[in-house]
């Protein structure tokens, strides 16, 4: 039996969830000794250009260079601004913290593809975004609660800045991603972006002075390397295919459980204490997730809306015969 394209995206987003559920502690890790910009600088860099060689060695079409200007802006806004800003408040604020503050980004992605004009936005969708961001709230309580008390307010208004700037930079990206890159290969689509995206970053970490900051050790190496494969490599692409066929709302609900791959990440490999208050808020969340992703049958192809979406490999095929 073939593989749809809806399930080769659902696949793609259970591989966002599970990849980027274990790139929280390798950001950590990595930004022990490499400056925060200059980490998405380089693994971002690397990565679009490893795959945009990579897929031009396999008979890819690298796209016309009138379209740099749209991965500039997108990888402004996605890396730039939405990976810069999460990185940037993980040097001062404890992750769970950060972890709640980036759970509003489903509610900027629905909310700006909306107002752009995509996928309407249904009471159905707002309650469950809300059931999910309160089970968020239930698992990292305790972390929470003791950031609240330790954290300064500069350092508080700071991290709320950057990332809701974060927020807003991945959805304003998101939705221009989908919108003005829908006839293009995904694959493609995320080297060059990530390329774009990379470039960006590495000409801010050189004005903020970062690469003079630059030391290595064994577990900052190893983290970057993780990231470059995980984060990147796999976790980029998998992105921007299921961005690309599956409705918004239901893309955005990836920090939702990314948080829930961690807890059950730690309890299987780490053996940590798997308690009922972490037990309920796992059952809230997923709850949440399930009521926006079980939303009403809503458009995915954004020219044609009820028509089904197409094979990407078999659009392919049908360029290389013209």
């Amino acid at each position: 039996m073939s593989v749809t394209v809806r399930q080769k995206a659902y696949a793609a987003f259970i591989a966002v969830c599970l990849f980027w559920g274990t790139t929280y502690l390798g950001i950590k890790v990595a930004l022990e000794t490499v400056p925060p910009f200059l980490l998405g600088g380089m693994r971002f860099t690397l990565a679009g250009s490893v795959l945009a060689i990579g897929l031009r060695l396999l008979g890819h079409r690298w796209p016309d260079w009138r379209r740099w200007p749209t991965f500039l802006v997108i990888g402004i806004a996605m890396l730039g601004f939405g990976n810069g800003g999460v990185v940037w408040a993980e040097q001062f604020m404890a992750s769970g913290l950060v972890a709640v503050l980036v759970a509003s980004t489903p509610f900027w992605m629905v909310g700006i593809e909306a107002l752009a004009g995509g996928e309407r936005l249904t009471g159905r969708v707002v309650g469950g975004l809300l059931i999910g961001f309160s089970g968020i709230l239930l698992l990292v309580w305790p972390d929470l609660v003791t950031a609240l008390t330790t954290t300064t307010g500069l350092v508080w208004v700071g991290g709320l800045v950057s990332t809701q700037l974060a927020c807003i930079g991945w959805a304003l990206g998101s939705t221009l991603s989908k919108k003005k890159l829908h006839d293009m290969d995904p694959l493609v689509a995320s080297a060059f972006q990530m390329l774009a995206g990379g470039l960006v970053m590495l000409t801010v970490a050189a004005v903020l002075g970062e690469y003079g900051r630059l030391t290595w050790t064994g577990r900052s190496f190893a983290a970057v390397v993780y990231l470059f494969f995980a984060g990147s490599l796999i976790g980029f692409v998998a992105y921007t295919y299921a961005l690309r066929h599956l409705p918004m709302s239901v893309v955005s609900l990836y920090p939702y459980v990314n948080p829930v791959v961690a807890v059950i990440l730690g309890t299987w490999l780490l053996r940590e204490p798997l308690g009922w208050r972490t037990v309920a808020a796992i059952v809230v969340i997923l709850a949440g997730s399930a009521i926006v992703s079980g939303s009403p049958k809503r458009a995915t192809h954004l020219a044609h809306p009820d028509e089904p979406v197409p094979d990407v490999d078999e659009v392919e095929r049908d360029e290389a015969r013209a």
